[in-house]
């Protein structure tokens, strides 16, 4: 493997197959991060021990990378969104990353192919706060050539479910 693609890759193992029970658990923990371990077991037919098992396994492969809280952004008081293409100087992807990480509402970062270099997701709090961002903090960054705001009108979340997000599956007494 060249050692690009090793750095990338990192030292870790590729993950292991999944079946069908590991995807049914992740269709389940991506509708309901909070679901207990015993929820888990029961809808998809397994044991406690072994769904506990599974989803150590998912973490420990990599394949679920963490748990979250979806958020209505708007109710949060972050009323102005919008996708930000950016074109950037060529090879300068993982600095400008990083900058990216650190804007305040930064949400989504990719790096992409066709006619820009890359996606940014940021929720401001307002349009104001919005304008400042990109052309205080994004356009000032050296390595960014050209920059496209879309604005936000109104969005759908596919992932919509259970109760949102959390820490992980709750791992209630005797759950285990």
């Amino acid at each position: 493997m060249p050692d690009e693609q090793m750095a990338f890759a990192g030292d870790r193992p590729p993950a292991r197959p999944l079946d069908e029970i590991d995807r049914a658990i992740l269709r389940m923990l991506r509708s309901d991060g909070r679901a207990s371990i015993r929820s888990v077991a029961e809808r998809v037919h397994v044991s406690r021990a072994n769904a506990y098992a599974r989803i150590n396994r998912l973490i420990d492969d990599g394949v679920i990378r963490g748990f979250s809280t979806r958020i209505d952004q708007e109710r949060a008081g972050q009323t102005a969104s919008a996708y930000i293409t950016l074109k950037i100087v060529q090879n300068s992807w993982r600095s400008v990353r990083e900058k990216l990480r650190a804007l305040p509402g930064a949400a989504h970062i990719a790096l992409v192919s066709g006619d820009f270099d890359v996606l940014l997701l940021v929720h401001a709090k307002d349009n104001r706060a919005l304008r400042e961002l990109v052309l205080t903090r994004i356009q000032a960054m050296e390595e960014v050539l050209s920059t496209r705001t879309l604005l936000v009108f109104e969005e759908t979340d596919l992932q919509e479910g259970g109760a949102g997000g959390s820490a992980g599956p709750q791992v209630a007494p005797g759950d285990r």
